[in-house]
């Protein structure tokens, strides 16, 4: 089934491909700082700047992440004045990470609190 999913997609892919293409998307989310951007741009679009100051991180630390999540697919940026914003891929990303939520909230939430289910 998600071979003939991801087929009809444009692009070819053999079964190799396939997995090395989840390895690039889930090693995206593997990043605790590449989280909170995303989470934060959940809220709505972000320069670099207000980036750095919610978190309190390195400017070069936030662009390297952009970079990743731009390159990925899970942001897209529009430059304004001077500014270059960021937002989150609303058509894919976006109701994925709600998806996510709750499935976390289901099957995760307990593990951290050290409840038994």
């Amino acid at each position: 089934m998600i071979f003939k999913n991801i087929f009809k997609y444009k692009h070819k892919i053999s079964k190799e491909e396939l997995y090395k293409a989840y390895k690039i998307f889930f090693g995206t989310l593997v990043s605790g700082s590449r989280l909170k951007i995303i989470n934060l741009l959940r809220k709505g679009e972000k320069n670099v700047s207000e980036i750095v100051e919610e978190f309190n991180m390195d400017q070069a630390a936030v662009s390297h992440d952009l970079a990743r999540l731009k390159k990925c697919g899970f942001v897209f940026s529009e430059i304004n004045g001077k500014y270059r914003y960021y937002k989150l891929n609303e058509e894919t990303i976006k109701p994925l990470m709600t998806l996510i939520d709750r499935h976390m909230a289901e099957y995760c939430i307990h593990i951290l609190r050290g409840e038994r289910r």
